[in-house]
């Protein structure tokens, strides 16, 4: 993404986006009711406010209809917004969160979904985001889904999620990797710099409510 990956003060990182393949700059001032990481048990950065799972209905990598908030309802689940042509960010986030997996038991590896929305659905098209994905979780038994749509319906789900909406074509995109615990709410989310330990250490967090 281009230019204008947001890399801040925790306060500022709710309303940051991403541009994959650039270097770091400051994202524009506002207040996101994240508060630091060392207030809390979580290593990730934190919400002031826990923010409730959105509802949304967008088509999967199957062509399927996917219902986000009722197909997801009570789980332990990550949600992140990207494309699959960004050279960087997008892949290394995914990368990082099933290496993140694959150091839990499978107890509660099993029980985490991974749910990747393109911001760029003129190109991601159901097969492109399916030969994708499997670059990912070939071994992981509860497989990631990507899920696509119209641009409305796309913009839809970012303002559900309550982060910003992407721009230049989908290429810059909200930084924050949401995630969503059984109780339907996200108190803790990653940002580039955050590591595969910070998720491997906060999921049972996470998933013992």
């Amino acid at each position: 993404m281009r230019n204008r990956y947001a890399a801040g003060v925790l306060g500022v990182l709710a309303l940051s986006l991403a541009a994959c393949g650039s270097s770091a700059a400051s994202p524009p001032a506002g207040s996101s009711g994240a508060s630091s990481a060392a207030a809390s048990a979580f290593r990730g950065a934190t919400f002031v406010q826990p923010h409730p799972r959105p509802s949304f209905v967008l088509t999967d990598q199957h062509g399927k209809r996917y219902d986000f908030a009722a197909r997801t309802r009570g789980k332990a689940t990550f949600l992140f917004f990207g494309y699959t042509h960004c050279p960087d960010i997008c892949p290394t986030t995914m990368a990082d969160v099933a290496a993140a997996l694959r150091g839990l038991p499978a107890a509660q590896r099993d029980g985490v979904q991974v749910v990747f929305v393109t911001t760029d659905p003129k190109r991601d098209t159901p097969p492109v985001l399916a030969a994708w994905l499997a670059n990912f979780d070939p071994d992981l038994r509860t497989k990631f889904v990507g899920l696509t749509g119209s641009q409305a319906q796309v913009d839809a789900a970012q303002r559900g999620a309550g982060v910003q909406v992407a721009e230049d074509d989908g290429q810059t995109h909200s930084a924050q990797l949401l995630l969503y615990g059984p109780d339907d709410v996200c108190r803790v989310f990653y940002l580039v710099g955050s590591t595969v330990e910070d998720m491997r250490h906060d999921l049972p967090l996470v998933l013992e409510g």
